[in-house]
């Protein structure tokens, strides 16, 4: 007997996810999130409540940002949680709301590419944290490369912008 899927919250914070490439500058920025066209064009099915929280790079993100992310996971009622965000202090994130132990499962997600360079990770990153969102127990992961680390044993690898175990 099959069960309709829970319903998750998507939070977009930026990162390099959401970056576009301003030819004549010569540099990444950010415009509109491309969440909702991935969803479409992977043809996800699943009743996601998409929301925007900020766009921003993860190396500009303070204290404050990570408390915002946090208010708002606590206060929206969905117990699935996808949260796309950069890579560079995604496991900081990920730490702030594994301590605060909420009792949902929060599955944070990037890219090392960004999705309009067309040979993004990002697609596929979505797709596996939606998946993990959906199937594993309350926590807090990041879902990067095709596996999910839980928050207190999850590093980047500088060198290969991989993700892994501490």
């Amino acid at each position: 007997m099959s069960h309709a899927p829970h319903p998750i919250r998507l939070i977009v914070t930026g990162g390099t996810f959401d970056k576009e490439y301003d030819e004549i500058g010569g540099r990444l920025f950010f415009k509109d999130t491309h969440v909702a066209e991935m969803l479409r064009l992977g043809r996800a099915t699943i009743d996601i409540k998409l929301q925007t929280l900020m766009m921003i790079d993860s190396l500009d993100m303070t204290d404050a940002d990570r408390s915002k992310i946090l208010d708002c996971v606590t206060a929206c009622k969905e117990e699935h949680i996808v949260i796309t965000h950069g890579t560079d202090t995604m496991a900081t994130t990920a730490r702030t709301l594994g301590q605060a132990n909420l009792g949902k499962t929060i599955v944070l997600t990037g890219a090392m590419v960004p999705y309009k360079f067309g040979s993004s990770d990002g697609l596929f990153n979505l797709g596996a944290s939606l998946a993990f969102a959906q199937t594993l127990p309350h926590g807090v992961y990041v879902a990067m490369n095709g596996r999910s680390l839980p928050w207190n044993n999850v590093t980047k690898n500088k060198v290969t912008g991989e993700f892994g175990p501490l």
